[in-house]
């Protein structure tokens, strides 16, 4: 059982919010979301991180931060996706607990406050559990369930279903994901890797309020990649069993045609049944190299050990000012 503790009300709470192209919804989410965080009592900053835009997004962000002395605005230099942005964004926040929030509001800001009473009940991450998926489509809530329970089996670490980026981390959970040196994140596995007391909070997630979602089938089919070779190796184990498997019934195959022919001679050659063979075993051996080359690829992008991202500009809030920033 976590342990309850008392949090005063002068320590600070941050807010993260990654934005690509999203100058339709800023100005209504914003107002939500800092409406909702002065309710809290406590000083906080909401850290925008502009991942890439093309947009007028970056120009909405800085007048946003010109009325408004809780903002601040990180500005990658380029595109570097949702999981980069979450990171970055973790890197700059100084506050105690750590929100991470969507800005097309799906995910209701006003969840804040009973992350908040988790969080002070001594929950180190809190997430949102979607009991509701109003704003997605059937095809894709029925590829998610399907795609968390295969990763589950295949994972060591269990991984909540219906649970997207939406949640409240303490200080020491941020300060365990950003000692992480990969590349490749899969956010999702890692909130659940690092352990400590977590709980899930239900709600209801709604359509976006406007623009269309920048996920299409193509990049959620690489997303599931990158989520089951970040976390398992069991695709290997199954390229090598599937390999063991062929070459026992090619074997036994090879046993059967020679002793058909030591007794009753050799007839005809049956070359469709020759062709189906060669077929399906250049399909098997394809397929083993497409599992290998998948991994083979992450790890030649780990060992380049190039850095996770570039700042192209960070505008502290007031409240970050005096942080000393990070490398």
């Amino acid at each position: 059982m976590p342990v309850i503790e008392e949090i005063p009300l002068t320590q600070l709470l941050s807010v993260i919010v990654p934005v690509h192209n999203e100058s339709a919804v800023l100005s209504t989410f914003h107002a939500r979301m800092h409406s909702i965080m002065e309710e809290t009592g406590h000083p906080f900053e909401i850290i925008y991180v502009d991942d890439g835009s093309s947009d007028d997004t970056l120009a909405q962000l800085q007048r946003l931060r010109d009325d408004d002395t809780a903002v601040a605005v990180l500005e990658l230099s380029r595109n570097f996706g949702k999981e980069v942005a979450l990171s970055a964004g973790l890197d700059h926040a100084g506050g105690e607990a750590i929100i991470l929030i969507d800005a097309d509001l799906q995910d209701p800001p006003e969840l804040v406050h009973s992350f908040l009473q988790e969080w002070k009940n001594g929950y180190d991450v809190v997430y949102g559990k979607r009991i509701d998926r109003r704003g997605d489509s059937r095809l894709k809530i029925l590829s998610a369930r399907y795609f968390y329970r295969v990763l589950n089996y295949l994972s060591d670490v269990e991984i909540p279903e219906d649970v997207g980026d939406f949640r409240l981390l303490s200080r020491r959970a941020v300060e365990a994901l950003v000692s992480f040196p990969e590349r490749h994140r899969y956010m999702k596995g890692l909130y659940a890797w690092i352990g400590f007391p977590q709980k899930a909070i239900p709600y209801v997630r709604q359509p976006r309020d406007s623009g269309a979602s920048k996920w299409n089938y193509w990049r959620l089919w690489n997303f599931a990649l990158e989520g089951i070779t970040s976390f398992s190796d069991v695709p290997l184990k199954i390229a090598t069993y599937l390999g063991a498997v062929t070459s026992g019934f090619a074997l036994i195959y090879a046993l059967f045609l020679l002793v058909r022919t030591l007794i009753w001679g050799n007839p005809v050659p049956g070359y469709p049944s020759l062709i189906i063979a060669v077929l399906f075993l250049g399909g098997v051996q394809l397929i083993c190299l497409g599992i290998i080359g998948e991994y083979l690829a992450r790890t030649y992008q780990e060992t380049k050990g190039r850095a996770l991202y570039f700042v192209k500009g960070y505008h502290p809030s007031d409240s970050g000012r005096d942080r000393e920033r990070p490398d």
